[in-house]
């Protein structure tokens, strides 16, 4: 099998759609062959890369727009890696790839990932609503991260006979503590000097680290919060750690060497993703963190945030924006060692078991057999 994953971007650009990609990349069985067409990172050329060991085309982009490169040539691009490709595996969303793939009249297998709805981008949203359904039609199949997401995305739902539903996944072993390891974990406890509760993520507006902050007033002394991550809020989130007089006990660090981030989700009691908005799909940090044995606190957005973390069974699932409902989860796990053992280990098994980065590379592989050997098929594509 020949596949080429389309996205808009590629590691070592950070994300969690971009980390799939590279995943699905790396971890997909041998017998898949595999190539990547994404944008350059900024303003630039064209250009092709081989990063660990896969080859990946890189399109000349204008810059961004709404958060999206903007691609020069793509509809040439997608054209030449079909005469190679027997399938296509876009991920979803990236309109201008989008628009190009139906430009270009390729009539080769489509396997669409659906990560996110456009949330934010109303405008751009009505303009692009025909050619988004248009594409959704085109597709044989639809991956959707989790059953939830199936149910209340307004695309979804429409086209749920044709979604499957593939969860995201990590490398377990990654997690795995070693003698290094073990050394920086007891560095990050030393440096916190207390036991603390963990975020990390971008600091934008639907991560939800302003409520996080409120309602750790309800967490006594010596517990503090670590808030590791950059973004444009950084510094309002700082200045109300000042206001509501939690200045030494939230800890703000930038994002960290892979090994060091690793490190903190193993030193922490437990981890917290205040999200609020339907942008955050699927939140796989929970995943990281339960892979080291931590229970989660997360909230109910009717995406895969409460997939990925099962209430009263990995964790402890809130309402978004709920200052109060979030406090008295944290305060609940501060106070009971162990609840917060009992969730961290179903936690931990429960990644290993379903989430493991190989288990999802091996049903996707499987889906593509599915898909090339006439299993499923658009009728839009066949009726050409």
């Amino acid at each position: 099998m020949k596949v080429a994953l389309v996205n808009k971007l590629y590691y070592p650009v950070i994300g969690g759609v971009e980390n799939h990609v590279r995943d699905l990349a790396v971890f997909l069985p041998q017998e898949v062959e595999r190539k990547v067409l994404v944008c350059a990172e900024k303003r630039g050329p064209r250009r092709t890369e081989q990063i660990e060991g896969v080859e990946v085309v890189k399109a000349a982009s204008l810059g961004t727009y709404f958060s999206s490169p903007l691609p020069l040539g793509f509809r040439r691009e997608l054209r030449v890696l079909s005469r190679w490709a027997d399938l296509f595996h876009f991920h979803f969303p990236f309109p201008p790839g989008e628009l190009a793939f139906l430009a270009s009249g390729i009539k080769k297998p489509l396997v669409v990932t659906y990560h996110s709805d456009i949330v934010r981008q109303k405008a751009l949203l009505k303009v692009y609503h025909p050619f988004l359904v248009k594409f959704l039609r085109r597709a044989d199949v639809i991956i959707a991260t989790s059953p939830r997401y199936i149910e209340t995305s307004p695309y979804l739902s429409v086209f749920k006979e044709k979604c499957r539903v593939i969860p995201l996944g990590i490398d377990t072993t990654e997690f795995e503590p070693d003698a290094e390891l073990e050394e920086l974990i007891a560095l990050v406890k030393s440096e916190v000097g207390a036991p603390f509760a963990l975020f990390a993520g971008r600091l934008i507006y639907y991560k939800g680290v302003e409520y996080l902050i409120r309602a750790f007033n309800e967490v006594p002394e010596p517990w503090k919060l670590v808030i590791i991550g950059s973004g444009p809020l950084k510094d309002e989130l700082v200045e109300l750690s000042r206001e509501t007089g939690l200045q030494g006990r939230v800890l703000f660090y930038g994002p960290q060497p892979r090994r060091r981030l690793i490190a903190f989700y193993h030193a922490c009691e437990f981890f917290v993703l205040p999200s609020v908005e339907r942008s955050e799909a699927f939140g796989i940090v929970q995943l990281e963190a339960q892979a080291c044995g931590k229970p989660v606190i997360s909230t109910e957005l009717g995406t895969g945030t409460s997939f990925a973390n099962l209430n009263g069974v990995t964790g402890i699932v809130v309402p978004p924006r709920d200052v109060e409902a979030l406090g008295s989860a944290m305060l609940k796990l501060v106070n009971n060692e162990k609840l917060r053992s009992e969730l961290g280990k179903n936690a931990s098994a429960r990644v290993m078991k379903e989430f493991d980065v190989r288990v999802m590379a091996a049903q996707v592989a499987e889906l593509y057999r599915e898909v090339l050997s006439g299993a499923v098929s658009s009728s839009e594509r066949t009726s050409r």
